[in-house]
């Protein structure tokens, strides 16, 4: 075998082995284990307002969870309102009613745009570790 099928041979070696790997990477980004960025008020004080770096997963938002039917007023802490969650819908809340864009400014979201859950915090380093557990 001369140098040149050598050379063509690793090549082909090398570039099924980067194609194996975008094809792990992709695989696992989109329907796996995937990082997000955090920011802002709405989840204080669960998560800190400065950027905040998770792992969240894919898996278990195509299974049915929690249902919500009562929700506190902003305006009124007294007062209960019953909400109607549609079939196919989840009601989202921010932890900070206060500074929140959320299911009492714009209802209930469809199950479909849920992409993913929260299960791992990796920044800031001193809160590393299971986000539930904390």
């Amino acid at each position: 075998m001369g140098p040149f099928r050598f050379a063509i041979k690793e090549a082909r070696e090398t570039a099924f082995l980067v194609a194996k790997c975008f094809c792990v990477l992709h695989v696992t980004d989109n329907y796996l284990i995937s990082p997000v960025i955090t920011y802002g008020h709405s989840m204080l004080p669960t998560i800190d307002a400065t950027s905040t770096i998770f792992l969240t997963e894919r898996i278990s938002t195509r299974f049915e969870g929690d249902r919500i039917t009562y929700v506190s007023s902003p305006e009124n802490s007294n007062k209960l309102e019953t909400v109607v969650v549609p079939k196919g819908h989840v009601w989202v809340e921010g932890d900070n009613k206060y500074n929140s864009n959320d299911s009492r400014s714009f209802g209930a979201v469809p199950y479909g745009l849920i992409e993913s859950k929260l299960f791992w915090r990796v920044s800031p380093l001193k809160d590393f570790g299971s986000f539930w557990n904390k």
